[in-house]
């Protein structure tokens, strides 16, 4: 079936990722050097989507202000979710406008436009709703399902062991009966889960197809996963297209000014108006965000650089997450997993993480991170102090 609408769900907050989240939607965290939302828009024009709609929520100024009316020539519909209560329930914001059978995609995740135009083929009119699946050891941490003859007998949406390898895409194709199906979902403690409603509609095994596809999806649920999705952008050579590969592996934007005496090692990415100073060392696995200033003798590896942030000379930055307008003084070394990390009440061991520098966070020169360390949203760190662990949100940390 050829499918011409598509809606977004960009609505929430990702806990899981503060204090990345603190001022902005998990959507709009980068993916390389653009949003995560971005990347989700250009999959869907590249797949032929005309319409698209857009239910925001949390923090929706920071998805409004950057997009507009119009993506790509695709005019965008903006759809409020005031109260977070549910994939399901910012589905329900959509329903006045839709007519026809429609694709959802969750705002959050990176999909390709191969997934989307697959599932969209294999809708047909007397399906109720088409999910995309891709094989996958997390299914356990998503939704998993179990298919018989491309029919989903079941929806699992929070598994409680290993055992299942079918995940849930968070591709969809619905028709406009959906929206009667939402409504008279259960809603527990006022909340309504899109996963919720496709699991009612599985008892009739006719209704919702199920199909498996070997194309690429990830999804950044912890600061870390950033770091991944970086890499797997790098491997799929899915970068902004503002920029031009100099050499295997290094793109820059032309407004980029890179000294000749940097070394730039590929994968590396580095955007418009940044400035990389002599005698620094960027990459493998580098992307830089726009207005961003790389200081002389700086070395980066395996690190994510958000827009209008200062890294100071001599600074020495492995597996690293730095959020928009950070400053990071002289000699500042954050040294690179592996490190366990509390997120919440729960500790995740072994994560390949040397820390995440928030929004606004200052460092001063000297500073020493240990691995796995997440400081706050405007946080100040004193010059020549040394951390380990969770700083909050507008701390100042003394030497």
């Amino acid at each position: 079936m050829t499918i011409d609408t598509a809606v977004i769900l960009a609505a929430g907050e990702g806990t899981r990722l503060r204090p990345l989240t603190t001022h902005r939607p998990k959507p709009m965290l980068p993916a390389g050097n653009i949003p995560i939302l971005e990347h989700v828009l250009n999959s869907l024009v590249e797949a032929g989507i005309s319409e698209i709609h857009l239910v925001v929520g949390y923090q929706r100024a920071r998805v409004q202000n950057h997009f507009g009316s119009t993506y790509r020539n695709r005019p965008i519909t903006y759809h409020i979710q005031h109260t977070q209560l549910g994939s399901g329930h910012a589905l329900l914001q959509a329903d006045e406008t839709i007519e026809t059978d429609f694709l959802v995609l969750n705002g959050d995740q990176i999909v390709t436009e191969e997934m989307i135009e697959t599932v969209s083929a294999s809708h047909t009119a007397t399906d109720t709703a088409t999910l995309g699946v891709v094989e996958s050891e997390k299914a356990s941490q998503y939704g998993a399902v179990e298919l018989n003859d491309n029919r989903i007998t079941e929806f699992i949406e929070q598994p409680t062991d290993d055992e299942y390898r079918l995940l849930n895409a968070g591709v969809y194709v619905f028709g406009p009966s959906i929206f009667a199906a939402l409504e008279r979902t259960f809603q527990e403690q006022g909340r309504l889960s899109l996963p919720e409603t496709i699991r009612d509609l599985t008892t009739d095994e006719s209704a919702v197809r199920g199909v498996v596809t070997e194309s690429p999806w990830q999804d950044a649920t912890y600061p870390w996963d950033l770091l991944s999705v970086m890499q797997t952008l790098f491997d799929q050579n899915r970068i902004g297209d503002e920029t031009t590969e100099q050499s295997p592996g290094v793109f820059s934007d032309q407004t980029a000014t890179i000294h000749e005496d940097a070394t730039l090692r590929p994968p590396v990415i580095v955007s418009a108006d940044t400035v990389v100073g002599p005698q620094a060392v960027l990459g493998p696995g580098v992307a830089v965000g726009e207005n961003t200033t790389i200081g002389a003798g700086a070395v980066l590896t395996n690190v994510l650089v958000d827009s209008d942030t200062r890294v100071g000379q001599n600074a020495t930055l492995i597996d690293t997450v730095l959020g928009q307008g950070v400053h990071l003084g002289p000699g500042v070394i954050i040294a690179g997993g592996p490190a366990d990390i509390r997120i919440d009440t729960k500790v995740h061991e072994d994560c390949d993480l040397g820390g995440v520098i928030a929004d606004r966070a200052t460092v001063g020169g000297g500073v020493t991170v240990a691995s796995g360390s997440l400081v706050g949203s405007a946080a100040t760190i004193q010059s020549n102090a040394h951390i380990d662990g969770n700083i909050p949100n507008e701390a100042e940390v003394l030497r």
